[in-house]
Protein backbone atom coordinates (compact mmCIF):
# COMPACT_ATOMS: atom_id res chain seq x y z
CA UNK A 1 0.00 0.00 0.00
CA UNK A 2 1.55 3.59 -0.86
CA UNK A 3 1.93 6.44 1.50
CA UNK A 4 -1.46 8.05 -0.58
CA UNK A 5 -3.38 4.87 -0.24
CA UNK A 6 -2.48 4.64 3.40
CA UNK A 7 -3.26 8.35 4.00
CA UNK A 8 -6.90 7.79 2.40
CA UNK A 9 -8.19 4.86 4.33
CA UNK A 10 -7.09 5.99 7.50
CA UNK A 11 -9.01 9.40 6.59
CA UNK A 12 -12.26 7.04 5.76
CA UNK A 13 -11.45 5.34 8.57
CA UNK A 14 -11.21 8.34 11.41
CA UNK A 15 -14.90 9.75 9.36
CA UNK A 16 -16.89 6.89 10.21
CA UNK A 17 -18.20 8.39 13.07
CA UNK A 18 -18.70 11.85 12.35
CA UNK A 19 -21.31 12.17 9.72
CA UNK A 20 -21.55 16.28 9.66
CA UNK A 21 -18.03 15.95 7.46
CA UNK A 22 -19.49 12.99 5.83
CA UNK A 23 -21.40 15.58 3.66
CA UNK A 24 -18.17 16.47 1.63
CA UNK A 25 -15.51 14.79 -0.63
CA UNK A 26 -12.32 14.29 1.33
CA UNK A 27 -9.13 14.97 -0.58
CA UNK A 28 -5.85 15.65 0.06
CA UNK A 29 -4.82 17.60 -3.24
CA UNK A 30 -1.39 17.31 -5.20
CA UNK A 31 -0.48 20.73 -3.83
CA UNK A 32 -1.04 20.18 -0.25
CA UNK A 33 1.10 16.59 -0.69
CA UNK A 34 4.03 18.88 -1.49
CA UNK A 35 3.16 21.77 1.03
CA UNK A 36 3.10 19.40 4.12
CA UNK A 37 4.52 21.14 7.13
CA UNK A 38 7.11 19.64 9.61
CA UNK A 39 7.75 21.57 12.61
CA UNK A 40 6.70 21.43 16.33
CA UNK A 41 3.18 20.90 18.25
CA UNK A 42 2.31 21.93 21.49
CA UNK A 43 -1.56 21.45 23.35
CA UNK A 44 -3.87 23.77 24.67
CA UNK A 45 -3.87 24.18 28.57
CA UNK A 46 -7.03 23.12 30.92
CA UNK A 47 -7.26 27.03 31.71
CA UNK A 48 -8.60 27.75 27.98
CA UNK A 49 -11.46 25.35 28.26
CA UNK A 50 -14.78 26.96 27.78
CA UNK A 51 -13.09 30.61 26.23
CA UNK A 52 -14.13 31.85 22.75
CA UNK A 53 -11.47 31.22 20.20
CA UNK A 54 -10.90 33.79 17.24
CA UNK A 55 -13.59 32.12 14.87
CA UNK A 56 -16.60 32.85 17.74
CA UNK A 57 -16.57 29.04 19.19
CA UNK A 58 -15.67 27.92 22.58
CA UNK A 59 -12.86 25.74 23.39
CA UNK A 60 -13.80 22.36 24.25
CA UNK A 61 -11.02 20.00 25.67
CA UNK A 62 -12.39 16.70 23.90
CA UNK A 63 -12.79 18.25 20.96
CA UNK A 64 -10.79 17.90 17.72
CA UNK A 65 -9.59 21.33 17.16
CA UNK A 66 -6.55 23.01 16.41
CA UNK A 67 -4.73 26.57 15.98
CA UNK A 68 -2.74 27.54 13.01
CA UNK A 69 -1.83 30.91 12.52
CA UNK A 70 -2.18 30.89 8.58
CA UNK A 71 -5.19 28.62 7.59
CA UNK A 72 -8.64 29.75 7.18
CA UNK A 73 -11.28 28.82 10.41
CA UNK A 74 -12.52 25.78 9.56
CA UNK A 75 -9.92 23.96 7.55
CA UNK A 76 -9.27 20.23 8.27
CA UNK A 77 -5.83 19.29 8.86
CA UNK A 78 -4.03 15.73 9.14
CA UNK A 79 -1.44 15.96 11.93
CA UNK A 80 0.74 12.87 11.94
CA UNK A 81 3.32 11.80 15.06
CA UNK A 82 6.31 10.58 13.32
CA UNK A 83 7.96 8.95 16.53
CA UNK A 84 4.78 6.55 16.67
CA UNK A 85 2.64 7.40 13.19
CA UNK A 86 -0.43 8.27 15.27
CA UNK A 87 -2.46 10.42 12.78
CA UNK A 88 -5.57 12.76 13.86
CA UNK A 89 -7.31 14.83 11.55
CA UNK A 90 -8.34 18.37 13.38
CA UNK A 91 -10.27 21.64 12.23
CA UNK A 92 -8.24 24.62 12.68
CA UNK A 93 -10.85 27.11 14.98
CA UNK A 94 -8.51 29.76 16.76
CA UNK A 95 -5.13 31.37 16.02
CA UNK A 96 -1.40 30.73 17.05
CA UNK A 97 0.55 28.95 18.52
CA UNK A 98 1.97 32.18 19.79
CA UNK A 99 5.50 30.77 20.68
CA UNK A 100 8.10 30.64 18.28
CA UNK A 101 9.34 27.15 16.55
CA UNK A 102 6.02 25.76 16.73
CA UNK A 103 3.78 25.31 13.92
CA UNK A 104 0.41 24.29 15.84
CA UNK A 105 -1.63 24.19 18.85
CA UNK A 106 -4.10 20.77 19.39
CA UNK A 107 -6.67 20.32 21.64
CA UNK A 108 -5.76 17.67 24.63
CA UNK A 109 -8.18 15.31 23.01
CA UNK A 110 -5.59 15.67 19.63
CA UNK A 111 -2.58 15.83 21.69
CA UNK A 112 -3.75 12.67 23.37
CA UNK A 113 -4.24 11.03 20.61
CA UNK A 114 -1.05 11.57 19.09
CA UNK A 115 0.55 10.65 22.49
CA UNK A 116 2.23 13.80 23.20
CA UNK A 117 0.35 14.76 26.34
CA UNK A 118 3.50 13.61 28.63
CA UNK A 119 6.06 15.55 26.36
CA UNK A 120 4.19 18.75 26.41
CA UNK A 121 5.73 19.67 22.53
CA UNK A 122 6.70 16.94 19.97
CA UNK A 123 7.57 17.38 15.94
CA UNK A 124 4.74 16.72 13.76
CA UNK A 125 3.64 16.55 10.19
CA UNK A 126 0.53 18.54 9.56
CA UNK A 127 -1.09 18.16 6.13
CA UNK A 128 -4.24 19.89 4.45
CA UNK A 129 -6.77 17.78 4.15
CA UNK A 130 -9.71 19.58 1.12
CA UNK A 131 -13.09 19.17 1.81
CA UNK A 132 -15.03 19.60 -1.32
CA UNK A 133 -19.35 20.69 -1.64
CA UNK A 134 -21.59 18.08 -2.20
CA UNK A 135 -22.20 19.04 -6.13
CA UNK A 136 -18.97 18.08 -6.87
CA UNK A 137 -19.92 14.16 -5.76
CA UNK A 138 -22.20 14.27 -8.89
CA UNK A 139 -19.01 13.75 -11.33
CA UNK A 140 -17.95 10.00 -10.93
CA UNK A 141 -14.34 9.88 -9.90
CA UNK A 142 -12.79 6.27 -10.36
CA UNK A 143 -11.30 4.98 -6.65
CA UNK A 144 -8.08 4.18 -8.57
CA UNK A 145 -7.46 7.97 -9.78
CA UNK A 146 -7.65 8.91 -6.10
CA UNK A 147 -5.68 6.32 -4.42
CA UNK A 148 -2.94 6.44 -7.08
CA UNK A 149 -2.76 9.70 -8.63
CA UNK A 150 -2.95 12.41 -6.28
CA UNK A 151 -5.11 15.03 -8.52
CA UNK A 152 -5.86 18.80 -7.67
CA UNK A 153 -9.18 19.11 -8.29
CA UNK A 154 -9.96 22.93 -7.84
CA UNK A 155 -9.09 23.84 -11.36
CA UNK A 156 -10.20 26.06 -13.59
CA UNK A 157 -11.39 23.72 -16.30
CA UNK A 158 -13.04 21.56 -13.90
CA UNK A 159 -15.27 24.44 -12.82
CA UNK A 160 -16.22 24.92 -16.51
CA UNK A 161 -17.01 21.60 -16.72
CA UNK A 162 -18.97 20.87 -13.40
CA UNK A 163 -20.96 24.39 -14.55
CA UNK A 164 -21.96 22.23 -17.90
CA UNK A 165 -22.79 19.42 -16.55
CA UNK A 166 -25.30 21.43 -14.02
CA UNK A 167 -26.53 23.18 -17.03
CA UNK A 168 -27.39 19.96 -18.59
CA UNK A 169 -29.47 18.88 -16.37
Amino acid sequence: MTYTQNIFSKIISLLKFKPAILTGLLLISYGSLFSQTTGYASFYGNKFHGRKTSDGSRYHRDSLTCAHRTYPFGTFLLVRNPKNDREVIVKVTDRGPHIRNRIIDLSYRAAKELDIIRAGIAKVLVIKIDVLPDNMQLIPIPKAVLAVTPVNFLTYDLQKFIEKLMKSK
